[in-house]
């Protein structure tokens, strides 16, 4: 059980010492993995960013994702038999939204290249993985040397799903039995948009 996001990070940043002054760099998950991977940028002494994504869903189906999209990024399931149109103008209004929420976290920052890095992708916790899937799929379509997914807790499946898709799978706790990311934390409130922006601030102040 950890306390709360920021004790999970510092336990988090213990596995992964090996990465310290890396050319890397971590990208967390908005807004839960933000102040996750605030202590873990700190101690590797890394660059901390936010990743953004969102799913794109079929057309007569919201829920049902068929894709998703980054700000550079965008990756769509074989044989989804939706017309080209409709997965453009989706992506196109995806990216307008997470460019606007960009915006909000990071301000004027260009978003950091990826290239030829380690990079160290942070989150809460992880319960299905799927977002997370596509996540590491939009970032190897930059070119990073070593894609690593970091969590302080995953469910038995996503953490399978995860070991084989990611370079390196790091995890504090795989329980036998998961419901719900926040079960794992004493306090698990929700993070607001501020939090994130001074959590951000602070970090890139270091």
């Amino acid at each position: 059980m950890f306390q709360d996001r920021i004790d999970a990070g510092l336990v988090l940043s213990q596995l992964l010492l090996p990465y310290k002054n890396a050319n890397g760099i971590v990208l967390a998950v908005p807004r839960g993995g933000v102040p996750v991977a605030l202590p873990v940028a700190r101690i590797l002494q890394l660059p901390l960013e936010i990743i953004l994504s969102k799913k794109i869903g079929h057309p007569l189906h919201k829920e049902f994702a068929i894709g998703a999209v980054s700000l550079t990024g965008r990756i769509i399931a074989p044989n989804t038999h939706v017309p080209e149109k409709y997965i453009e103008e989706e992506t196109q209004n995806i990216r307008r939204q997470l460019k606007h929420m960009y915006r909000k976290f990071m301000g004027n920052k260009t978003p950091a290249a990826v290239k030829d890095k380690v990079v160290i992708i942070i989150d809460d916790g992880v319960a299905t993985g799927h977002t997370m899937l596509s996540t590491i799929d939009m970032i190897r379509n930059e070119f990073p040397e070593k894609v690593i997914v970091a969590v302080p807790v995953a469910s038995r499946q996503a953490a399978a799903k995860l070991r084989e898709a990611a370079d390196e799978f790091v995890c504090v706790m795989v329980p036998p039995r998961f419901h719900a990311v926040g079960e794992f934390y004493e306090n698990f409130t929700q993070v607001s948009d501020e939090e994130v922006v001074s959590q951000l601030a602070m970090s890139n102040k270091q």
